[in-house]
């Protein structure tokens, strides 16, 4: 997967908590300044949320073609929430790059947040270079999932929700339930063993990268699973979301 030919894209990410926002030089993969955090309102409503965007967006010099991209917690279908679980009800059917695009007065390209992670990790960080298929988990309090074929990322899997051994995976395989059950390394890698072997029998990856915090102790418990491709942490850590919704942005700019 080759990297962007435009010098330079602004990245948003929007999470439950906080707004956060900054140019990423794509020759690197790596944020031009410090990120601006913003607290997410309180009542995250489409409205509320767009004038955070249009808040963080003031604050940086862009030059007018600066594409820009914002990763979103939740699925986004031809720009739209199809349902919504972190932010406030009324995302439900709303057109993110379009109100975005109002807001900040530059097109903006969406994308869901774990997807956006991902693809950096295959643009600069542990996947880079990997031909074939790549599978992004972000274990954290759920399971994100993101499927990259031959450098094309497919969009809003929700592979953390498959159903082994009659339970919703992430249910068990979680950080949050390793942290919940109080489960030793080894206890939850047979949990994780389980639902990466699961993975590997309905997509055979080519390589298996795994994020969230849980990932900077990933010497605990990637060596105890035995599996078909290699598996190894991801490399972009917590600026993984800017960066991938950047790189996207300019992989679609016009």
């Amino acid at each position: 997967m080759s990297t962007p030919s435009t010098p330079t894209a602004f990245g948003i990410d929007i999470g439950g908590s906080g707004i956060k926002g900054a140019p990423v030089d794509l020759a690197a993969g790596e944020l031009t300044t410090d990120r601006v955090r913003i607290p997410t309102p309180a009542k995250s409503t489409p409205a509320a949320v767009a004038a955070v965007v249009e808040e963080l967006v003031a604050g940086f010099d862009l030059a007018p073609d600066v594409p820009v991209g914002l990763t979103f917690p939740a699925p986004i279908k031809h720009g739209v929430v199809p349902f919504i679980a972190n932010l406030h009800k009324s995302w439900q059917g709303v057109d993110v790059p379009a109100l975005m695009s109002e807001a900040i007065g530059r097109r903006v390209v969406a994308v869901n947040d774990a997807d956006a992670a991902g693809y950096a990790e295959a643009v600069y960080g542990a996947a880079k270079g990997v031909d074939g298929v790549v599978f992004v988990a972000t274990l954290g309090t759920g399971i994100g999932s993101v499927l990259i074929v031959n450098g094309t990322l497919v969009p809003n899997t929700e592979l953390g929700h498959l159903e082994i051994d009659g339970h919703d995976a992430e249910s068990r395989a979680a950080d949050s339930a390793r942290e919940r059950e109080d489960l030793s390394w080894a206890k939850w890698a047979k949990r994780l063993q389980r639902y990466f072997e699961t993975i590997e029998m309905l997509f055979s990856p080519d390589l298996i990268v795994v994020g969230g915090g849980v990932s900077k102790k990933s010497d605990q418990f990637l060596p105890l699973l035995k599996l078909q491709a290699p598996i190894v942490p991801a490399a972009l850590r917590n600026q993984a979301g800017i960066v991938g919704a950047a790189a996207l942005a300019a992989a679609n700019h016009r």
